[in-house]
């Protein structure tokens, strides 16, 4: 008879049923699902797009084709400038999903350095993401589940949530701290 394991009793990781879960609520009530993507080697992006580490991906069926949120990887072929281009992110460099319109949604870890590239210029990408966004991202210790929040949104709800733009230069700020919404 064998025993579980530790990785056993957890189970699989709940990172890419939150993301689906997410995004199949931004769909539902017609909101812009955006993913915030920590970048490094393992991630199929274009490069010239990548500012501090750190993309922000629009992952709604009008703006992507073949669209696949899978347990591994979130895949699909988008337009950037015109030109066709293959997406692949490993669901463990997510670190938000959120909607554009109103900035409700779920950050997540961010990699740590054995995880990923040690090519990191030293930008933090939750606060690359915070500036880009004009979201507060909430965050939350690699030690703790993750539990549903809601990222506040910098600017008021009667207000569309400007396009993202490029982050500025870092700031020095620490990390995002989580709020909780019951």
């Amino acid at each position: 008879m064998t025993t579980p394991t530790d990785a056993d009793a957890q189970g699989n990781s709940t990172r890419p049923y939150l993301i689906r879960a997410l995004h199949d609520w931004c769909t539902d009530n017609g909101f812009t699902p955006y993913l915030a993507v920590f970048v490094d080697k393992t991630v199929q992006v274009p490069r010239e797009y990548v500012k501090n580490n750190e993309i922000v991906l629009n992952v709604s069926f009008d703006a992507t084709s073949q669209l696949q949120l899978g347990n591994e990887y979130i895949e699909f072929k988008a337009r950037f400038g015109g030109v066709a281009r293959d997406i692949a992110v490993p669901v463990d460099h997510v670190i938000a999903i959120y909607a554009r319109e109103n900035g409700q949604g779920m950050a997540f870890p961010v990699p740590t350095p054995q995880e990923a590239d040690d090519g990191q210029d030293g930008a933090s990408a939750p606060a690359a993401a915070e500036r880009r966004s004009g979201i507060r991202l909430a965050s939350v210790p690699d030690s703790e589940p993750v539990e549903s929040v809601a990222l506040e949104a910098a600017s008021s709800q009667d207000e569309p949530a400007p396009e993202p733009e490029p982050p500025s230069a870092p700031t020095g700020g620490g990390r995002p701290s989580l709020r909780r919404v019951k």
